[in-house]
């Protein structure tokens, strides 16, 4: 274990959330869980999700194995910043079929976003981890800064390569329909999606599902602020020649049932990175199972101890 991660059975202090100005006009909306003087840990989440979907429990568990836990709103979800820029659904039909489109921002800028929450916090070097879209934050982070990264956790995510970590094709509708207004509209469709992409192992608690994006929409949901994460996701660059000069303790983990990032898209992480290791996971589809919180705390606690040992 590293000397400065010290696993403790105290409750692990939760600041506020608070709010960083990070520059070109934008605010990222954070929180942390544990001791500043433990490892820090940077928690990148998807499209459209916002910090809270990393599970305060989760948050804990990692906090009490000695992290210091920072989670975030990317720019367009929840409490920080809107970016003004329309996204049409014509634009989003062109960049599906790979077409040149003009973008709002792309997964650099996504990632520079990361970095300048770690500038205000006095963070020189973090451990990163991030899911879905995150996982590709982290990565670009870490093609990009590779100076800011201790180790890296890229969890049902892809290296930008069209051809692996496709979606299920019957996806797609759903991802580009204009959802109807109103929170319980989005609850409903929210709740009926998450059975459609989570782990059959591991059935959603549907109250639970529905609680969750009760607070999402409460938090600030943006239908555009999705099209714009949704376009920068879709024309992001391949990174996987980039992935092979990482020198950095990488974790990928994947489910086996994974409908919305195919798991291609984590072997091929996995494949690309030295020395990566690749935890496949029967039964996981697109999210967290809290019952598997204790195996991903093992996990990105193990690979945290490669970067020091």
């Amino acid at each position: 274990m590293s000397p400065a991660r010290r696993a403790t059975s105290a409750a692990p202090v939760v600041s506020d959330e608070l709010l960083a100005p990070i520059g070109t006009g934008v605010e990222l909306c954070y929180q942390t869980f544990g001791d500043p003087d433990g490892e820090p840990l940077l928690l990148v989440m998807g499209l459209g999700g916002p910090m809270t979907w990393w599970d305060p429990e989760l948050c804990s568990m990692l906090a009490s194995e000695g992290f210091y836990v920072v989670r975030y709103d990317n720019r367009d979800t929840g409490r920080s910043t809107r970016i003004r820029e329309r996204v049409t659904r014509g634009q989003l039909v062109r960049a599906f079929s790979g077409r040149k489109v003009k973008t709002p921002y792309s997964m650099g800028d996504l990632a520079a976003d990361a970095v300048a929450l770690l500038d205000h916090l006095g963070i020189e070097s973090a451990h990163l981890a991030g899911i879905s879209m995150g996982g590709m934050v982290v990565q670009t982070v870490a093609v990009e800064h590779p100076k800011r990264v201790r180790s890296l956790t890229s969890i049902m995510s892809t290296t930008g390569k069209r051809t692996v970590g496709w979606q299920d094709p019957r996806l797609i509708p759903a991802l580009i329909a204009p959802r109807k207004p109103g929170k319980e509209s989005y609850i409903e469709t929210s709740v009926a999606f998450w059975d459609v992409i989570g782990s059959p192992g591991w059935p959603g608690d549907r109250d639970r599902l529905a609680e969750r994006a009760g607070e999402t929409f409460d938090r600030g949901y943006s239908a555009s602020g999705v099209s714009r994460q949704m376009l920068a996701i879709l024309t992001q660059p391949d990174r996987s020649h980039r992935l092979r000069s990482l020198r950095v303790p990488t974790l990928v983990v994947h489910g086996l049932a994974d409908k919305m990032v195919h798991v291609s898209g984590g072997r091929s992480t996995a494949a690309a990175i030295p020395g990566a290791e690749l935890v496949l996971i029967d039964g996981m589809g697109h999210d967290l199972p809290p019952a598997l919180f204790p195996t991903f705390v093992e996990a990105i606690a193990r690979t945290a101890d490669r970067a020091s040992g």
